[in-house]
């Protein structure tokens, strides 16, 4: 769980679309080297938090806080300033190139007499894939020859491999998904969102999908029952 000033520190945000509360006194917060997961079910605020965090929607209350200073941000050009950027799942994929290949693009190693590192990038999408327990004929496949889920898997795995990079270098990375087995894999802290509200900060370390269902799902909340909200 986070011990350190957050880099990013939202407090009391609260959002109302006409007559639809969005969000009700959320607190929200990230520091660098970690991944935080935003998950909650449809409805439950996600997309206007991440809005709001990324300048594009304002919120009616709370405070916008940043390296530890109250900073206003009222558009995405005032986010980019402070370093904030949202980047949207892309699933596209080279089908001329193997596996290998995807994972790497952009980013190939090259060993010492100036040849791409084949094996160490091998070895390194072999134990990416496996710990994501994707399953594919081999690592050298070409995309082409995959099945649309395999492909999905391969494309998953490029994208929370970025995460883990970004995570490393310093950053503090949020990410939003509905996929659990996806956010106990990159995560390091848990948010919990339920109509509106933040119901669960969770250590992904010693938490379980139980635990995080039930807060996604309202179970632990009891009879603290919020206004309708709905996510827009």
């Amino acid at each position: 769980m986070p011990t350190h000033t957050p880099l990013l520190e939202l407090n009391k945000i609260s959002k109302r679309f006409g007559g639809v509360q969005a969000l009700t006194d959320v607190d929200f917060s990230a520091e660098r080297h970690q991944v935080t997961a935003l998950v909650g079910d449809n409805g439950a605020g996600k997309s206007t938090l991440v809005k709001i965090i990324s300048g594009i929607v304002a919120a009616d209350s709370g405070t916008y806080r940043f390296e530890d200073r109250i900073v206003r941000v009222d558009s995405p050009q005032a986010a980019a300033a402070l370093g904030i950027a949202t980047i949207y799942q892309d699933l596209a994929l080279s089908d001329n190139l193997d596996v290998v290949a995807n994972l790497f693009l952009g980013r190939e190693e090259v060993g010492g007499v100036g040849l791409l590192d084949e094996t160490d990038m091998e070895q390194q999408a072999t134990k990416v894939l496996t710990r994501l327990a994707v399953r594919i004929p081999s690592v050298r496949t070409q995309v082409a020859s995959l099945s649309g889920g395999q492909r999905q898997s391969v494309a998953i795995a490029r994208v929370l491999d970025l995460i883990r990079r970004l995570r490393d270098q310093g950053l503090a990375v949020v990410v939003i998904s509905h996929n659990l087995a996806d956010v106990f894999a990159i995560a390091d802290v848990i948010v919990v969102l339920w109509l509106g509200r933040q119901v669960a900060v969770l250590d992904a370390k010693r938490t379980n999908s139980e635990e995080v269902v039930a807060a996604i799902t309202g179970a632990n909340v009891g009879d603290r029952l919020p206004a309708e909200v709905s996510e827009p």
